[in-house]
């Protein structure tokens, strides 16, 4: 294509987003969805000109900022907490979905090795959250269960793309498990090494930089940044490029200032709205071509369709077979949680009533640490994982262009390459418009409800409420306050920043420019505000409230510091 013609592309292609991001809704259907069915309609139209990615363009340069997005929100206290659920589905299941796979085409596939089987059971292993988290959170899906799907989302396609290159390598000589494995694990280890390095330094520069527009333009570069010495280091950029965002997640809400966080939210939504919703349109754009191509090379179109049923009846089932365990075992502890969660309590109470205790420096810690503790134990109890969750989650395997992209970048001298790619597209098809089509339906079905709006309106008050108790104990009643300059507030200021924090306003008092007491009032709601954000990261590192109850709360004391401008 010409540049006018790709400027052309480009601008319908922007139009096409929004207008199915805004049809969407009406519908009832998932934005990813619709767009796989546009684009399938539009590459049916008589004389449209072939669509030929690299798939290094969706693996390496929209795929990692694409992850880098939701691992930067993704709650890193509910992403630990679980981790077990998540290594299940992201890690193991993954592993017994290539193994599966590739043995089924083995068998159908008389000259496809056995590794070659595996490295394409490896492309279509990988579930993509995107439509299944879409819908959950438009249908109100409990957090928990948004948790599982996002965090297995996150961390699949590090595990599929290892495994794909560690098979593809295979092919071309003899094959040992040990060696497989210990490349596996050294992709591991060595991309979380690089992902928290990068994280760290990414937050600790963007922090001393004080123009949000700069560190934003920052926060764009750090996914490849993760990435790149990750692939040359031959581990997985991808788990790099996730573990850089969940470092970042959790570290830039206590350095980063509120211009900076917001900046960067808005933003990133805006890249994340045209790249994930993008890749899909141009996944359904690519059917005739995919197809052209099966033709050309003189094999059955209906095969690769036969084949690719097959492939999504049996990955349903692998994963079936995986939930089922899962949910068992967390329903099967949600007693023992409970039980947990009481005897810390115990003990925390049993800590409070020793003096001695009270006088030893390692208090604090020990203290946070238990708090924590029975914080984890109270959620695994309070949200358990039923077999109606377990249901939607067994039924939220849907595929997508990571797969197709994936299935792409095979060596060009692979048995049944062309087949085997169209394969993979009518997984991803059959999964996406099938299974997130009928995801909506299910989770009606079943009845599933989101969480207690009026529980959550009691816990974000009772949250706001220590954390005006905690700026009005550390600065406004505190005997020691002193202004910069070393004078005291006026006692006018001090009562006007207490009325302000009691009613837990979003505009604050303004200062009279003429009115040298009254100018006072920036210096003092800074210290107020930042007592409050101290307060407001004890609660996220002991986990005592739910994190969506906590992000709430951090969203609401943002906005009180953009709108009053404190310094």
């Amino acid at each position: 294509m010409h540049l006018e013609q790709l400027e052309i592309v480009g601008v319908v292609a922007v139009l096409v987003i929004v207008a199915a991001s805004l049809a969407s809704r009406r519908l009832g259907l998932a934005t990813p969805i619709l767009l796989v069915l546009v684009g399938l309609g539009v590459s049916l139209v008589p004389g449209m000109p072939r669509i030929d990615v690299p798939p290094e363009l969706i693996l390496t340069a929209v795929l990692p900022p694409l992850l880098y997005s939701a691992a930067v929100n993704m709650p890193v206290v509910d992403f630990r907490r679980d981790l077990r659920t998540i290594t299940a589905l992201s890690v193991v299941l993954v592993l017994l979905s290539s193994l599966g796979v590739g043995l089924l085409l083995w068998w159908i596939f008389p000259d496809l090795s056995l590794a070659a089987a595996i490295a394409v059971g490896a492309v279509v292993s990988p579930p993509d959250a995107v439509a299944a988290t879409s819908i959950g959170k438009r249908l109100g899906l409990p957090p928990r269960l948004l948790t599982i799907l996002e965090g297995e989302g996150l961390v699949n396609d590090a595990t599929a793309l290892v495994l794909l290159r560690t098979a593809v390598a295979a092919t071309a000589g003899a094959f040992s498990f040990w060696r497989a494995a210990a490349d596996f694990a050294y992709a591991v280890a060595i991309a979380l090494v690089i992902g928290a390095v990068v994280g760290l330094l990414a937050v600790r520069i963007r922090s001393r930089i004080d123009q949000p527009a700069l560190t934003t333009a920052i926060s764009f570069v750090v996914p490849f940044v993760a990435l790149l010495p990750a692939e040359l280091l031959h581990a997985s950029g991808v788990l790099s490029v996730v573990v850089a965002g969940l470092v970042t997640g959790a570290a830039g809400v206590r350095r980063l200032s509120v211009q900076d966080r917001s900046a960067e939210r808005t933003n990133w939504i805006t890249v994340q709205l045209l790249l994930e919703n993008g890749v899909f349109l141009l996944m359904g754009l690519q059917l005739v071509t995919l197809a052209d191509d099966v033709a050309d090379v003189g094999l059955s179109v209906l095969t690769a369709v036969r084949v690719g049923l097959i492939v999504v009846l049996a990955l349903a089932v692998i994963r079936l077979a995986v939930v089922v365990p899962v949910v068992h075992s967390a329903r099967r502890r949600q007693d023992e949680h409970r039980r947990t969660e009481a005897k810390f309590g115990r003990i925390l109470e049993q800590v409070s009533a020793d003096e001695r205790l009270q006088r030893h420096p390692a208090l604090p810690k020990a203290e946070r640490w238990l708090r924590r503790r029975r914080a984890d134990a109270r959620f695994y109890a309070e949200n358990g994982l039923g077999w109606r969750g377990g249901a939607v989650i067994a039924w939220s395997g849907m595929r997508g262009v990571v797969t197709l992209a994936a299935a792409q970048s095979l060596p060009t001298d692979f048995p049944y390459r062309t087949q085997l790619v169209l394969v993979a597209f009518v997984v991803s098809l059959v999964t996406l418009v099938g299974q997130g089509g009928t995801l909506p339906l299910l989770i009606r079905l079943l009845g599933i409800r989101g969480s207690d709006a009026e529980r959550e309106r009691r816990e974000l008050q009772l949250l706001l409420s220590e954390v005006g108790e905690a700026a009005v104990a550390q600065v406004l009643d505190n005997p020691s306050l002193r202004r910069r300059d070393g004078g005291e507030f006026a006692p006018e200021v001090l009562q006007a920043a207490r009325a302000w924090q009691e009613r837990m306003r979003l505009d604050p008092p303004r200062e009279d420019e003429g009115d040298p007491v009254r100018a006072q009032m920036p210096e003092l709601l800074a210290l107020v505000q930042e007592a409050q954000r101290d307060a407001l990261d004890e609660a996220r590192s002991t986990a005592a409230y739910d994190s969506h109850v906590i992000a709430r709360a951090q969203k609401l004391l943002d906005q009180r510091a953009l709108r009053g401008d404190a310094p």
